[in-house]
């Protein structure tokens, strides 16, 4: 089964390698979608995938790398879209 999912996640997440983390992390659990910073401070990801491996993805989320800080992550529920890959895009 699939599920898609979009996060936005605030703490001190930015400047700390989370988009890389969270990169490498969908490639290793073949999940798919994109992530990028928002200019009010935040990381917006959508995630796309089988259930097991999007909700491995959300914990991760939720505890980042060594450095972030999370304060908050929003969960808004999606719609599949079918992503192809992966991308860090930058605004």
């Amino acid at each position: 089964m699939k599920k898609s999912i979009r996060l936005y996640v605030s703490g001190v997440v930015q400047g700390v390698f989370f988009r890389d983390f969270v990169k490498e992390n969908a490639e290793r659990y073949n999940v798919k979608g994109f992530i990028r910073n928002l200019n009010d401070g935040r990381i917006e990801i959508f995630l796309e995938g089988n259930v097991d491996e999007v909700n491995k993805m959300i914990e991760m989320c939720k505890t980042g790398p060594k450095h972030s800080q999370i304060k908050n992550v929003e969960e808004k529920e999606e719609r599949f879209q079918d992503f192809k890959i992966f991308k860090v895009l930058h605004i």
